[in-house]
């Protein structure tokens, strides 16, 4: 599928990619599947962005919150404490160009992250994590998150999922009458509250690893292209770095005998896939390896 290209409004200045776009997953958290506790003074965090940057990121996603399987959430307080420092602290070492992502699902540090700088809100949650503890949902039927991006008027990736961190893999969150079909009308009736509070840059997520099996995250992988004919108007993410529908396929190879992970081998197989199918951004733990798929995709 040939690459569209795509614009997002980065606090008052708008950034083209004209190449499919590497998100450089930036964990500060101690219980992150992949490289928790390596991250977490200053000077690592530093160090660990600009690495990113000079591997081929485009955007920096910056977490403080793990969201694999079992995990549980901080408070949206406890949260933003953590969060919106780190982004003072890029903002204050990086060129005042890289774009910042948070990935953040309550709408407190969200709004403490845009205020130090962020320039993009990442949500694993579709806003169903911050509703109005008063009543079900906030102003004009939307969760305080979605109410919050409209106000900021900053870009909203807008991932799909279903329970939390820490029910998402019970059976009753994984069941689809046909999960394209089940995401579609999923998307469609949050990207019409969103448009209806007038959220301009939204980015579409399904969501690989979230309320799904393995069997079904590949047959959504291999489906992708459906999602994004009809949605034209709105870039794809494939987030797909290290999962376990990576793993768990590759149980009965060999493992190698030097070099990277078959994991990381593994990413950037499907991330060319995912790209094939229509995919505008991936999102990633090592985009040096990854810019080898969105280079040959993209020549």
């Amino acid at each position: 599928m040939e690459f569209q290209p795509f614009t997002l409004c980065c606090r008052g200045r708008l950034v083209t990619y004209s190449r499919p776009a590497i998100m450089g997953i930036l964990n500060v958290t101690p219980d992150s599947f992949y490289d928790g506790g390596r991250y977490l003074t200053d000077e690592q965090i530093v160090t660990r962005a600009q690495q990113l940057l000079s591997d081929g990121a485009d955007i920096i996603d910056v977490g403080v919150v793990s969201s694999r399987p079992g995990a549980q959430l901080l408070s949206p307080a406890d949260e933003a404490a953590k969060l919106a420092p780190v982004v003072t602290l890029l903002r204050q070492h990086l060129s005042p160009d890289t774009v910042i992502s948070v990935d953040t699902c309550y709408s407190l540090p969200a709004q403490r992250a845009v205020e130090a700088g962020a320039d993009i809100i990442n949500d694993i949650s579709g806003g169903q994590f911050d509703l109005d503890p008063k009543g079900g949902n906030g102003p004009n039927g939307a969760s305080r998150m979605f109410q919050t991006v409209a106000e900021l008027q900053v870009p909203y990736i807008l991932m799909h999922t279903k329970g939390t961190p820490d029910t998402m893999q019970r059976p009753e969150n994984t069941q689809y009458s046909d999960i394209v079909d089940d995401l579609v009308r999923y998307f469609s009736q949050k990207l019409d509250t969103l448009l209806r509070l007038g959220v301009k840059d939204i980015i579409i997520d399904p969501g690989f690893g979230f309320a799904k099996t393995v069997e079904q995250n590949h047959e959504l992988l291999n489906r992708l292209d459906e999602i994004v004919d009809l949605f034209p108007d709105r870039p794809l993410l494939a987030a797909l770095s290290n999962k376990s529908m990576i793993s768990k396929r590759l149980t009965d190879l060999p493992p190698l005998t030097a070099g990277l992970p078959s994991t990381e081998i593994g990413t950037v197989a499907l991330n060319a896939l995912a790209l094939d199918r229509g995919a505008r951004l991936i999102r990633v733990h090592n985009p040096a390896l990854n810019r080898i798929a969105t280079t040959l995709i993209n020549s």
